[in-house]
């Protein structure tokens, strides 16, 4: 059993790894997110709601708190300075393991028409603040593990494969199940993907844009 800290609680993603979590496991969950009011619990005997600030690095140390494993999955232009808050709050509580949600193309990582035309979409105020926070916690001395998933689908579906940094880029797309199944495995298991920045997702999606754009 670990205590596990999810930041961004009221994201789709975490939500569906809060689900799964609480079905599959025996985990303690503190579910941290602006306005908690947001956001019920479903089982008080294993949850806990933190009305925090990812950018205020006391209100992440108060929340890290007996904490084993930290889940981010947070989003926003201002991504790169809760990358900064995050990594201080846990040099400062001395808490290591980091399950860290980017996005692909942060290494001009994604090849062909695809990677073009995802440049397109994300240049200019959404891919760089993203590379920036990776950089933060690529250069920490935490046990991170960036995910870099592919276009998101709301597909009931859990199926994907992984590349690494410094590969190509696979796929063009990726349902949130998987990557919330992705997380849960990286919960279970800490000891996988350590200091590895993953690329994730669904086989065979390769084209030029996602089937749904």
């Amino acid at each position: 059993m670990a205590n596990v800290l999810i930041l961004g609680a009221n994201g789709q993603i975490a939500k569906l790894a809060e689900k799964q979590l609480l079905n599959e496991t025996d985990h303690h969950l503190t579910l941290f997110l602006r306005n908690s009011k947001r956001l019920s619990i479903s089982d008080p005997s294993r949850e806990k709601v933190i009305d925090g600030d990812a950018t205020d690095v006391k209100d992440i140390v108060a929340a890290l708190d007996g904490i084993d494993i930290v889940y981010a999955n947070l989003a926003g232009r201002n991504i790169e300075e809760e990358a900064k808050a995050v990594l201080a709050a846990m040099d400062q509580t001395g808490v290591k393991r980091l399950i860290w949600i980017s996005t692909l193309g942060i290494y001009d990582e994604v090849p062909g028409n695809f990677g073009k035309w995802n440049h397109q979409q994300l240049d200019g105020g959404y891919l760089e603040p993203y590379a920036a926070a990776a950089k933060v916690i690529e250069s920490s001395g935490l046990d991170y593990t960036i995910i870099r998933p592919a276009w998101l689908s709301n597909d009931d579906i859990v199926s994907y494969e992984t590349t690494q940094k410094g590969e190509p880029f696979k796929g063009t797309k990726v349902s949130r199940k998987s990557i919330a199944d992705f997380v849960v495995h990286l919960i279970n298991d800490p000891s996988a993907q350590v200091r590895h920045s993953v690329g994730i997702n669904q086989p065979n999606t390769d084209g030029d844009k996602p089937s749904f754009m």
